[in-house]
């Protein structure tokens, strides 16, 4: 029993304050040697500002190539004669264009025309008869009358659709 004691002792035995020590001084040493290291690096950021002119400059090039586009007469498609004119020419064109057209009223709204049975087809079928009720009798047309032929179905409509709209006018091309 006396070496089970013995054991246990030297189990539980503290480290000396030296070994505490020793433990303490190298932290510090490592903290000394990434001071040294990280210490004098700048602390800013050069990769977001070279983001940041990266971005100006394109969106600087973008700017001159829409103002170009704007402001420039150039070929769209030479071969369908498409052309691009300078924005305010084209501004100019569209109202002097507008300005002799005389403004024309609205025309009605086109319904679409009700269908007509056609000559050969049989009369529209007859509601079912309830047992004990009387079905009321049917004026009848002779068969040569148009009113015959079609009596299940509305007159065909009159109406007629408004006039095409005229057509707009021809893209500009260059001088």
């Amino acid at each position: 029993m006396a070496d089970t004691q013995s054991a246990r002792s030297i189990a539980y035995t503290r480290a000396p304050f030296s070994t505490w020590l020793g433990i303490v001084c190298l932290f510090v040493l490592f903290g000394l040697i990434v001071l040294a290291v990280i210490g004098p690096s700048p602390r800013t950021s050069d990769y977001e500002e070279t983001r940041a002119k990266k971005r100006m400059e394109k969106l600087k090039t973008l700017h001159e190539e829409t103002q170009k586009e704007l402001t420039t007469y150039a070929w769209v498609d030479k071969n369908k004669g498409v052309a691009r004119i300078p924005i305010d020419r084209a501004m100019e064109v569209t109202v002097a264009d507008l300005a002799q057209k005389n403004p024309a009223p609205a025309g009605p709204i086109a319904t679409p025309a009700a269908q007509t049975a056609p000559a050969g087809a049989s009369p529209a079928p007859a509601a079912p008869q309830q047992p004990g009720t009387a079905q009321p009798a049917q004026p009848s047309a002779p068969a040569g009358s148009p009113a015959g032929q079609g009596a299940a179905s509305p007159p065909p409509a009159t109406q007629q659709s408004p006039p095409p709209a005229p057509a707009s006018p021809a893209p500009a091309t260059t001088p």
